[in-house]
């Protein structure tokens, strides 16, 4: 019978867990004390009243800091939920077409382009052709340029204009 593995603790390692015989030591003023024995910054640590915190493990020999363990978790997880909340999910968006569209349409999804682009999404406009409107491919390939020459200020092609099926696609990204 095996022992179960202990569980690795997610985090840096303080005072006893740190493993190294000598550390980069840096006091709680942040000034650089050089390198020292572990036993010595944990004694130091202890006097001041404060932690031991492994700062940067894989550096020889490892970067410790003496500071409040507790008040640097929470500054960690609070830059951590600043982090996400700054994050922006690029979602596509789509435009359907039809080769024969009429000015005032084509000038509604083009607004509606825009719009997408101004709030950072990328846009796939689709173009679908129906029944005999797929011998006249080309029709839908000039309206897909006319759209890319359009969005250029704004939009980069990301995918050309390609046929799947009945449809032809291209994707734009904004710039």
């Amino acid at each position: 019978m095996k022992a179960p593995p202990t569980p690795q603790k997610d985090g840096p390692r303080i005072n006893r867990d740190i493993r190294a015989r000598e550390v980069q030591l840096i006091d709680a003023e942040g000034q650089n004390r050089g390198v020292v024995e572990a036993t010595e910054a944990l004694r130091l640590a202890e006097e001041a009243g404060l932690d031991l915190v492994e700062i940067v493990p894989n550096a020889n020999p490892p970067v410790c800091k003496i500071l409040d363990y507790g008040k640097f978790r929470f500054l960690e997880q609070k830059k951590a939920a600043e982090a996400r909340k700054k994050q922006k999910i690029v979602e596509i968006k789509e435009i359907k077409l039809r080769p024969m569209i009429d000015d005032h349409d084509y000038d509604v999804k083009m607004r509606a382009v825009r719009r997408f682009f101004e709030e950072g999404d990328k846009v796939k406009v689709t173009l679908r052709f129906r029944g005999r409107e797929m011998a006249h491919t080309d029709i839908g390939y000039r309206l897909l340029l006319k759209v890319k020459e359009e969005t250029a200020a704004i939009a980069k092609v990301e995918a050309e204009p390609s046929m799947e099926g009945r449809q032809m696609i291209m994707v734009l990204a904004p710039r």
